[in-house]
């Protein structure tokens, strides 16, 4: 009997443990949770990237077009600028033409001559003014028509743009013509059509020798202001900041001086 009682113990326990090794283990439940949780933060990452990712892109589409929209006013604001600058151009050369005819005739009245050349001047200006054929002793008046004439084709050359012609057509009249009253301002064309054609050296020489030559030309503040120009282009920075202060300093009041001082204004932050 009590053999048969230990065989039923032994029996139950190895069955006992058979169920054991069968059953599934039970996860733990801390384990589970931080599973989920971590499955769920990953989930919302990948959601903010995404969005991150869309906003983005979107903010890149929008400053390219930003960027395309300035580009545009840009290109426009520079074509309106050039426009600007041929007006600006053409109405001062028109006037400078008329003020240089002006300057040649008085020149011919009031030049360094005899009383009797002085005289016959004077009558030669006021037989033309009444409208009548001019008498001039050796020929005065025609000279100076001459050299209008002359100045003239070289300066329609520049307003049209023929820079070569206009290059010869002044540096020839200065080589015959040093002395005449219309010299300073053939000078100071020669410099504006060698800067206009961006050979910023001879320009830069072409100004500089007007303020030497003819310091007290009208043309003096403006040569010396685009003197100034001329050397920032060549790179001649503290050469070009000591000329624009010495148009500021020479002829205040000016167009010249203000011109002078917003470029200084404006000047590098980086350069001398």
């Amino acid at each position: 009997m009590r053999q048969r009682v230990v065989t039923v113990i032994v029996l139950a326990a190895l069955a006992s443990m058979a169920g054991c090794a069968t059953a599934p283990a039970e996860g733990d439940p801390v384990q589970i949770r931080l599973d989920d949780i971590d499955t769920r933060v990953g989930n919302v990452e990948r959601v903010v990237n995404n969005q991150s990712l869309a906003g983005l892109a979107q903010r890149i589409d929008a400053m390219q077009s930003e960027l395309r929209a300035l580009r545009g006013d840009v290109e426009q604001l520079q074509n309106s600028t050039e426009s600007a600058r041929k007006q600006q151009r053409d109405v001062y050369g028109d006037l400078d033409r008329r003020v240089a005819a002006i300057e040649a005739r008085v020149a011919g009245v009031t030049g360094v001559g005899s009383a009797t050349t002085g005289i016959a001047g004077i009558a030669g200006s006021a037989a033309s003014a009444a409208g009548q054929p001019s008498v001039v002793p050796g020929g005065a008046a025609a000279g100076e028509s001459a050299l209008q004439r002359e100045y003239g084709r070289a300066f329609d050359a520049l307003k049209a743009a023929q820079y070569p012609a206009a290059i010869a057509g002044f540096r020839g009249f200065l080589a015959a013509h040093e002395d005449a009253a219309l010299a300073d301002n053939a000078q100071y064309w020669l410099g504006e059509t060698y800067y206009a054609t961006r050979d910023y050296a001879a320009a830069r020489d072409a100004f500089a020798r007007l303020g030497s030559r003819w310091p007290n030309s009208r043309k003096a503040p403006d040569a010396q202001l685009k003197l100034g120009y001329s050397q920032f282009e060549l790179k001649q920075l503290t050469a070009a900041r000591a000329t624009l202060a010495d148009v500021v300093k020479r002829f205040p009041g000016s167009e010249a001086a203000r011109l002078a001082t917003e470029r200084l204004t404006r000047w590098p932050a980086n350069a001398n």
